[in-house]
């Protein structure tokens, strides 16, 4: 177990480098324009431009570069936001921690209920209760967040005006603010790690050892629980992990509809303002989420699937 932590810490370690090089040559050395350019607009002038290069370092090797710009990142130091002039880790944190809010309480809602759902449908495949799980999974999934977003608004905001239309908690923390990004993004995401859980259920289900089991006389509630529960999670728990990175990234349509201060809408914030720093800062973050979400789905896919522990 522990070879198996340090290969995947180096892992991440090399993908997070190899990451790093591709966006600061896709942002910092002009393959995709002039920082520049992008920075103070198209009307500054040519001396304006060199005056900011010179200010910002760009005028050296991009080796040099690249080490000063790694070496700041890793300690802390993640530059100044123009957006907000202000340092970027300042916008940065309170963001994140808005976005941590909003993904645990829909973790806390989706990830019992899509694995509730699911087992209960695989448990009894092709039946009544599997075939109305899955149609109602596969309609939830396939309508686009900004879709449930105007629905739910029109139902609860406007037609039975019981929950706020927007959730920038400009008064302080309000639970009741949180409900309808929740929502939206239980309904959207929950269906597909349910389906995930039934094909995985049902695949155990049709297995020889929980027919031994059922055939040597066990109690169903038995067989289910100890013997069918823990292989059917596997695929499940790898899929559960990866809805991380969607949470922490994939919720722009959802926080900017919503008005919600999070790490979605700051993304997408530092992209329409070529906010470099604020840009970069927010791509390494999620580089840095992404490879360690996956790290840990890893190792516990180790501790639910002996056959790995012991290859």
């Amino acid at each position: 177990m522990v070879l198996l932590l340090l290969k995947r810490i180096g892992f991440m370690l090399f993908t997070m480098i190899a990451v790093s090089i591709i966006l600061f040559m896709l942002l910092e050395t002009g393959l995709t324009g002039d920082p520049a350019t992008r920075v103070l607009g198209n009307f500054a002038s040519d001396a304006q431009k060199e005056l900011w290069r010179n200010q910002q370092g760009y005028n050296q090797p991009v080796v040099v570069r690249y080490a000063k710009w790694l070496g700041n990142f890793a300690t802390g130091n993640l530059g100044n936001s123009i957006r907000y002039k202000g340092p970027v880790k300042e916008v940065l944190l309170p963001r994140l921690w808005n976005t941590a809010i909003l993904g645990f309480w829909t973790f806390a809602i989706m990830i019992p209920l899509s694995l509730i759902l699911g087992v209960l449908s695989g448990m009894k495949e092709g039946s009544l209760l599997d075939r109305s799980i899955s149609v109602f999974g596969i309609l939830t999934t396939s309508v686009p967040e900004f879709a449930s977003s105007v629905f739910f608004s029109a139902l609860f905001v406007f037609g039975l005006k019981w929950l706020p239309g927007t959730s920038a908690m400009s008064g302080g923390f309000e639970f009741k603010q949180l409900i309808l990004p929740a929502m939206v993004l239980v309904v959207y995401d929950f269906g597909y790690v349910a389906r995930m859980t039934r094909a995985s259920m049902a695949e155990v289900m049709t297995s020889q050892y929980i027919r031994s089991a059922v055939l040597k006389g066990l109690p169903y509630r038995q067989v289910i629980i100890r013997h069918a529960l823990r292989n059917a999670l596997i695929a499940p728990f790898t899929v559960i992990m990866l809805q991380i990175n969607w949470l922490l990234s994939g919720v722009i349509v959802v926080e900017f509809f919503f008005a919600y201060k999070g790490f979605g809408a700051l993304l997408l914030e530092a992209s329409l303002n070529n906010d470099i720093a604020l840009l970069e800062a927010c791509a390494m973050v999620a580089v840095v989420v992404a490879v360690g979400s996956q790290t840990l789905a890893d190792i516990g896919y180790t501790f639910l699937n002996p056959r790995i522990r012991f290859s």
